[in-house]
């Protein structure tokens, strides 16, 4: 059984409800048990192209399945619940859902279509503050700096609000 930390995230849309569904669908497949999420944040839009705050939140599972049968799962509730992504594009866009791995135990995977740590984690405010509330001082298995040491490394952190609330960066 491994340990796994997903980032999710929505701003397009109901964006509470779907990251609550997200974490619904997840915790509902096989090979998914959900242990805990942490609260929901509104955040503004991180190297994109958009007036739409996002809500953010981090869920922590067990799971079974490998790391490649994960991002799989994501990637098909993803699309359940509406997400459309640009084909050939690399710029970010609005969307119903985003669910990204940010850890799988401590492995470090650089595979042609997953990066596990997450490649940009460590530069973001949304994926660190929530990552604050349920593990900080879990180690990055590549940068070798806890969750609270990457968040006081943050240079220009964008804004985030516990929902409804702001929360000191």
């Amino acid at each position: 059984m491994s340990i796994v930390y997903l980032s999710l995230g929505s701003n397009r849309g109901d964006r509470i409800g779907y990251v609550q569904q997200a974490t619904r669908l997840l915790g509902a497949s096989e090979g998914i048990s959900i242990i805990r999420t942490s609260a929901f944040y509104e955040t503004e839009p991180w190297n994109m192209n958009s007036d739409t705050w996002f809500v953010n939140a981090v869920v922590e599972a067990k799971t079974t399945l490998s790391p490649q049968d994960l991002l799989k799962e994501c990637q098909r509730i993803e699309t359940q619940l509406g997400r459309k992504r640009q084909q050939n594009s690399n710029e970010y866009s609005d969307r119903t859902i985003d669910i990204d791995i940010l850890f799988y135990n401590k492995d470090i995977i650089n595979d042609e279509n997953l990066t596990i740590p997450h490649k940009y984690l460590h530069l973001r405010a949304f994926t660190l503050v929530p990552l604050l509330e349920l593990i900080p001082n879990f180690e990055h298995p590549v940068l070798h700096k806890t969750i609270s040491e990457l968040h006081n490394d943050l240079e220009n952190p964008e804004m985030v609000f516990l929902y409804g609330t702001r929360v000191e960066i």
